[in-house]
């Protein structure tokens, strides 16, 4: 069985098992969270009532992700700027659906 669920503005498709990276989700490594918001549920082709579908995750860490570079560089000016970023994410384990 699998799901559609969207957390941090993002949706991801899931099954029993499978493992993701979403936005900084309250929680310490090894707790179980439920995530609520379902859009869409189905097995084998057929599609199920997502109301009635709860996902359970268990956090496997709270890490970052890659570094991004955001250089800013304005020509003939002498103007130079490098600024970098790591977004805080949090790894789950899909632990069930249904």
């Amino acid at each position: 069985m699998f799901a559609v669920v969207r957390t941090g503005g993002k949706q991801y498709r899931v099954a029993a098992g499978d493992k993701i990276a979403v936005e900084k989700l309250a929680g310490e490594a090894g707790e179980t969270i439920t995530l609520g918001d379902v859009l869409l549920a189905g097995k084998d082709g057929d599609i199920a009532d997502a109301a009635s579908i709860t996902v359970s995750a268990e956090i496997i860490a709270q890490a970052k992700s890659e570094k991004v570079v955001v250089f800013k560089k304005r020509r003939r000016h002498n103007y130079r700027r490098k600024n970098g970023h790591r977004q805080q994410m949090t790894l789950l384990r899909i632990v069930s659906v249904g």
